[in-house]
């Protein structure tokens, strides 16, 4: 007999304007699974990718769902190999977390595979492992999110401190997805190389405000501190009529309106469900009047993250 764990990673949108590489916050779909169960030979072995309109890498040393199974079936000290399934709901490259669902979901599949009982902070730390391959570098803004659920702040890297934020429950985000893919790698790039002090005082002061907001349930607040004067500047040309959906979301009654993590998504808060689908639709809208291919996804925000879906014996 072999076991066979299925686990779920929501999509996540990171930055959330003001926030750069410190804040995000999980959406309650779409998401990505992952079915890990043991292997008769070692190593990790990806037996299929699903859902993806993009060809990723089924070689385990590139892949960012194979990369945390592989250190945590070194912590397991297990002589047998994993096969992973991997179903992805998340756009790749679009700018709401689809490595780091990949890698959570696989982490807490295995997490559960080995029975390490882990706590989330241990497994945050493997989920790492898969982010590295898609930037490069040790962000944990959309992985943070997706483990945890709900609004989280990174307060720092070394180490890294996660600050998980009560939120108002009755926030719902409104994301448009442009069919078009932009590398996080590629993102970062063009990034300015220093920041104006008078950009670092304003920026600060809108993620100050923003926690601030949230913790209060002011939506005024909320809506005055969103807003990016560092990476969206730098961003904007990269997704077709941004400043016009900004301005759309805004005029449906958004709180507020900014790209979600590296881009090309953008997201919109609001207060309400019926709110966000008017929101979407408005932001969608304006992609049509360029024929611009796109997705619109309305989730209210997860309290839960990623978890166990399916346990069975095979």
């Amino acid at each position: 007999m072999n076991r066979e764990i299925t686990a779920f990673a929501p999509a996540s949108v990171s930055n959330v304007a003001s926030g750069f590489d410190i804040m995000g916050f999980a959406l309650e779909q779409p998401g990505d699974t992952v079915t890990a169960r043991f292997a008769k030979t070692a190593g990790v072995h990806i037996t299929s990718i699903k859902g993806s309109t993009s060809s990723l890498p089924t070689d385990p040393a590139l892949n960012t769902a194979a990369a945390p199974v592989a250190a945590l079936l070194i912590r397991s000290g297990s002589r047998l190999g994993v096969e992973i399934e991997i179903s992805k709901g998340v756009p790749v490259g679009g700018g709401i977390g689809s490595s780091a669902a990949s890698a959570v979901a696989a982490a807490v599949a295995c997490n559960e595979l080995f029975e390490l009982h882990l706590s989330k902070e241990e497994l945050l730390a493997f989920a790492i492992e898969g982010e590295k391959i898609a930037s490069d570098a040790v962000h944990v803004d959309n992985l943070s999110p997706s483990l945890w659920g709900g609004f989280v702040l990174v307060r720092g890297y070394a180490p890294i401190d996660v600050v998980q934020i009560r939120a108002p429950r009755d926030l719902w985000c409104s994301v448009v997805h442009p069919h078009i893919e932009i590398q996080t790698k590629a993102s970062r790039k063009i990034l300015p190389a220093s920041v104006p002090l008078k950009d670092l005082v304003t920026q600060t002061g809108n993620a100050a405000g923003l926690i601030a907001g949230l913790l209060m349930n002011d939506y005024a607040l909320i809506g005055r501190s969103l807003h990016d004067v560092v990476a969206e500047p730098a961003r904007k040309h990269l997704i077709p009529g941004f400043a016009e959906m900004k301005a759309a979301a805004v005029g449906a009654g958004a709180l507020g309106c900014s790209i979600s993590g590296s881009g090309p998504s953008v997201f919109a808060l609001s207060t309400a469900k019926e709110t966000a689908l008017l929101v979407g639709k408005a932001m969608g809208k304006i992609l049509e009047s360029i024929d611009c291919s796109h997705t619109v996804f309305v989730s209210g925000i997860s309290t839960t993250g990623a978890k166990i879906i399916s346990c069975k014996e095979t």
